[in-house]
């Protein structure tokens, strides 16, 4: 048996649907975001970036973990988006998403909004 067979399949890490049409469109990623599965998202926004989307929101609710390499895709999503004057929004709701996106300072630039109806968690103040 090899490292490779003990990992699951990418299919089985993360789902990402995209809903509706024109100028606005929806990404529902499920499931867990890491080095393996981040080139998913990656292809679905770049995907609509090479398209004539004007608004893009990124729907990470059914999200369960996040990792670095899914934060350098949402980066890169934002960064593509603002030199094309598209509408980027990202929604959240786990702590497991919200927190590295607080943690790297990307909840604000990408002003990035909780959507469960509980309290934000607070902005990181400093290191303890």
């Amino acid at each position: 048996m090899t490292a490779s067979s003990l990992d699951p399949p990418i299919t089985d890490l993360v789902s990402v649907e995209v809903s509706g049409s024109g100028p606005a469109v929806r990404v529902t990623a499920a499931g867990e975001i890491d080095s393996t599965s981040a080139p998913v998202l990656r292809q679905h926004l770049d995907s609509l970036l090479d398209g004539d989307v004007r608004d893009v929101t990124v729907d990470l609710g059914r999200v369960t973990f996040l990792d670095s390499a899914g934060l350098c895709v949402l980066a890169a999503a934002h960064r593509r988006a603002v030199r094309q004057g598209v509408t980027l929004r990202v929604q959240a709701s786990s702590r497991a998403v919200i927190r590295p996106l607080q943690i790297t300072g990307l909840w604000d630039l990408l002003q990035a909004e909780q959507v469960d109806g509980t309290p934000a968690l607070p902005a990181q103040q400093g290191v303890a």
